[in-house]
């Protein structure tokens, strides 16, 4: 019998998940990291009410989680971890299992993930305190786009950039490794041919997949290329970090948190980065905010769509993805040009397809990527010498 707990830290959310022999017994997140943390349980029957509060940020609340789970389930009754690591880098290519070198590697890719990577290593770094002999395995968001051709992972810069790792890695790989397995149940053969799969959340990113593989993505050298997110910007004309740099004196520090916490939602808003907030408020800034994120995601739709020549299925998913239905249907009449036709019923109920049967397929199919992250852990440890 193996007993996996899987850690899932995402840049507003602190997400966990318990599996007895590949069966999901317990799980749940933390969100809103960084204002009013609250531990929300999805699946099964624990009491949360002694979940200590705590000041906000990543560190601070997964300690707290950690030991909550220690006290409910006890973390030293587990055969092995697995975790969400966004960047794995040039080297990183499929999950491995964790020692000094990976670690040491990882730390090094803090600065092209720097919402992510930081505090998913100092989480991995607490359980060894914590547990030292327990067997930790990481899974990398950047694994799945090592399919795509070299062309589709340059810059335009000078070679030997390229050459020191300066490329377009792409990321939310596991979150696409997941829906693509699953497609094939709503869409059956319309899965291996043109599809773009929209993860929308506090990140956000689009991935054009063509026979189930990643072919290209929006997100570039970091998390914070391509869509509008949260609180992050998305593309940008470099000119604009120079001016403020070089205009307004800005250090790279405050570059770094407008780019990153303060634009997005949040920054064109200036109410919230969360889109439940947007969609209920009737503030202008608000709606103008949604619409801002509405034509970035149908230019974004727009360019995968040409690389593809074509588009047999866009399929919605994460937090915004799953549960916005207004957001779906503002993007898929604007879509009518695709031949995207709509059911308003089908969409408002949230239901698979949300098509009218004519033109490519409408879906929406919920991310598990902590059920991508439990299998590829169960699998590592199997192959590897018993501790």
């Amino acid at each position: 019998m193996s007993r996996l707990l899987v850690i899932n830290g995402g840049s507003a959310t602190l997400k966990f998940g318990l599996y007895d022999d590949g069966r999901c017994s317990l799980r749940g997140l933390v969100e809103r990291l960084d204002e009013a943390p609250r531990l929300r349980l999805l699946q099964g029957s624990l009491d949360d009410d002694d979940f200590p509060a705590s000041e906000g940020g990543h560190a601070a609340v997964a300690e707290a989680l950690l030991a909550w789970l220690d006290r409910r389930v006890g973390l030293a009754t587990l055969d092995g971890i697995g975790h969400r690591v966004v960047h794995g880098g040039t080297a990183l290519d499929a999950p491995v299992m964790l020692d000094d070198d990976h670690l040491t590697y990882l730390a090094g890719l803090e600065p092209l993930a720097p919402l992510h990577q930081p505090p998913a290593l100092a989480i991995i770094r607490a359980l060894r305190e914590r547990l030292p002999a327990m067997p930790q395995v990481a899974c990398f968001d950047t694994a799945f786009h090592r399919t795509q051709p070299r062309v589709h992972q340059l810059f335009a810069l000078p070679r030997r950039l390229a050459d020191e790792g300066v490329l377009r890695y792409g990321f939310h790989g596991l979150s696409y490794a997941h829906v693509a397995r699953r497609l094939p149940e709503l869409v059956g053969e319309r899965a291996r041919g043109r599809v773009v799969i929209a993860h929308l959340g506090q990140g956000c990113s689009l991935c054009a997949l063509q026979d189930g593989r990643s072919l290209t993505t929006s997100m570039g050298f970091t998390a914070l290329d391509g869509m509008m997110m949260g609180s992050r910007c998305g593309s940008l004309d470099p000119g604009v970090v120079l001016h403020l740099q070089q205009q307004r004196g800005m250090s790279t520090q405050e570059v770094e948190r407008l780019l990153y916490r303060e634009s997005g939602l949040l920054g064109v808003s200036g109410l919230s980065a969360d889109m439940r907030d947007l969609l209920a408020s009737d503030h202008p800034h608000a709606e103008e905010a949604v619409a801002l994120f509405i034509e970035r995601l149908l230019r974004e739709i727009g360019a995968l769509v040409a690389m593809l020549g074509g588009l047999d299925a866009l399929v919605f998913t994460a937090g915004i993805g799953e549960h916005a239905a207004e957001i779906r249907a503002r993007t898929a009449r604007r879509l009518a040009w695709l031949g995207a036709s709509l059911d308003e019923g089908a969409n408002r109920e949230h239901a698979p397809r949300f098509d009218d049967g004519s033109g490519p397929a409408l879906v929406v199919l919920p991310t598990d990527e902590e059920a991508e992250i439990a299998a590829a852990t169960r699998r590592c440890l199997e192959t590897s010498s018993p501790r």
